[in-house]
């Protein structure tokens, strides 16, 4: 059924006052939510729309002029009304009577959801107790951290059917030195233990070591380094130079400098390193309170080692590196008769590898030799396999792995030394956020030559080790240790050790 034709009968006095109450509603408009403002637009255009829609149903073209119209009371449209309906119809979003003032997010029920580059980062992880770093103490522009451990071990030794057991005190104490500057910088390392013994029979240990490092930043992308160092400690009773049945071996000093180059030339790095050391050997007590002079045994060593490497990229920047070394003892010829100065020889090619807190290290395999002015003592040369790896598997975990292999000059009238290939494994694991494990594990294989009169060794070390960190500054330590040497001739020779102490760091 259809609807009858709507018109208006409006008189233009009307008409008037109805376009100023508009114009007046509009204003209040501005005030109001945007939801109450877009409901009177979009009624105001309703009825526009309404009113061509039944002009159109009427028959009416839109050239047809509305005001002859006849409506439906009889009252015709005026033009003044016509002209007024249109202004308020044609009132665009943004005007000031049908416009919003809010943004159009806050007129959605349901707003937009945030990017993902801009949404908050992420809280960080507390840092735990283990890994924190002390403040130190401000020296200046540098900052000192000391710290010292005091603990109670016990020891057995056990060298065929003789065996020897020991209690001890030992204090260890550890500082490092960093500079804060702005350009270069130096750092200062040291360490050293003193023992005591409180019960029991054995050889205290004794030892201090201290090093420095200089960073120089060059232009040119040149960095130079200049190193010293010193180190003092007592031989081990199970080293193969060491005097038999004596019951204090010889104390050993080490004087040490150093200074290398490294430039970037684009995609090669070069690099020279000098380095000296310089050794001194005090005499070794017998049982007898007699003494065994060892000066004989003080020498100068000096080595010039030269490096290339090609970076495929920064993770990875293959090398090869090239050692020449001279030896030279203070005395020509030692106790024995045996003029023990030479020289050595080292070539080696590997890889440098840098994945960031994964994986960072080097791997590398090569040639060494070392010769004697004596000759009745043979050379050495073997085959070197390096590797020095630093391994992250997990977060909190961290596994460093050790392997060289060096010639080692011996003192023994008429050896000339043995190859020493030594392993070492070190696994560090956070297991709560105040404690850690630590696991090293290691083997030495000292291979004499063929025509030696010393029959070949194996040295197995195995540790285990818990630190508590009771605060920032406090610490409480074990350890416990096993060491087994084993020889093809000779007796084997144990070692066992297990201590407790509290550290106090700065």
């Amino acid at each position: 059924m259809g609807h009858p034709n709507q018109t208006s009968s409006v008189t233009p006095l009307r008409a008037i006052s109805r376009a100023v109450s508009f114009a007046a509603f509009g204003c209040l408009l501005l005030g109001q939510p945007p939801a109450f403002a877009q409901s009177a637009s979009q009624q105001q255009a309703s009825t526009t729309n309404n009113r061509t829609t039944n002009n159109a149903a009427a028959g009416f073209d839109d050239e047809t002029d509305v005001s002859t119209t006849p409506a439906a009371n009889g009252t015709a449209a005026t033009v003044d009304e016509t002209q007024q309906r249109p202004a308020i119809a044609d009132a665009q979003p943004g005007d000031e009577i049908t416009g919003s003032i809010l943004d159009e997010d806050m007129r959605r029920l349901n707003t937009r959801e945030a990017r993902v580059d801009e949404t908050l980062p992420g809280r960080r992880a507390a840092e735990s107790a283990s890994t924190a770093e002390t403040p130190g103490i401000p020296l200046g522009t540098f900052v000192l951290r000391p710290s010292v451990t005091q603990s109670i071990n016990t020891e057995t030794t056990k060298d065929g059917d003789t065996r020897q057991r020991r209690a001890f005190l030992e204090t260890d104490a550890a500082a490092t030195l960093t500079s804060d500057w702005g350009r270069h910088q130096l750092s200062v390392t040291s360490e050293g233990a003193w023992q005591k013994n409180i019960s029991g029979e054995g050889e205290e240990q004794p030892s201090f070591k201290i090093n420095g490092d200089l960073r120089l930043d060059l232009p040119q992308d040149t960095v130079a380094h200049l190193t010293a160092g010193y180190n003092f400690y007592r031989e081990d009773t199970d080293d193969p130079d060491a005097i038999a049945n004596a019951t204090q071996q010889s104390d050993v000093q080490e004087f040490s400098a150093g200074a290398s180059v490294q430039r970037d030339f684009g995609i090669l790095r070069g690099t020279t390193a000098l380095a000296l050391t310089r050794s001194i050997y005090s005499d070794a007590t017998l049982a007898s309170g007699a003494t065994v002079t060892l000066s004989d045994r003080n020498q100068t060593t000096g080595t010039l080692r030269g490096r290339v490497g090609y970076e495929l990229s920064p993770a990875l920047i293959p090398f090869i590196e090239a050692t020449i070394g001279r030896t030279i003892y203070d005395e020509t010829r030692d106790s024995a008769g045996y003029e023990r100065s030479g020289h050595s020889y080292g070539a080696k090619a590997g890889v440098e590898v840098d994945l960031g807190e994964k994986l960072k290290g080097e791997v590398g395999a090569g040639y060494a030799m070392a010769d004697f002015e004596d000759g009745r003592l043979s050379s050495i040369d073997t085959a070197t396999l390096d590797a020095s790896l630093l391994w992250s598997p997990i977060r909190g975990t961290d596994v460093n792995f050790d392997l060289e292999t060096s010639i080692q000059p011996s003192t023994t009238a008429g050896e000339s030394g043995y190859v020493s290939h030594a392993l070492t494994t070190t696994v560090t694991h956070q297991l709560r956020d105040n404690l850690v494990g630590t696991m090293i594990g290691g083997v030495i294989w000292r291979d004499y030559p063929t025509d030696s009169t010393i029959n070949d060794e194996l040295v197995y070390t195995a540790a285990t080790g818990l630190t508590w960190n009771i605060n920032r500054y406090l610490d409480l330590t074990s350890t416990l240790g096993y060491e087994l040497t084993t020889r093809k001739d000779g007796d084997d020779s144990q070692q066992f050790r297990a201590g407790v102490g509290l550290k106090l760091k700065r």
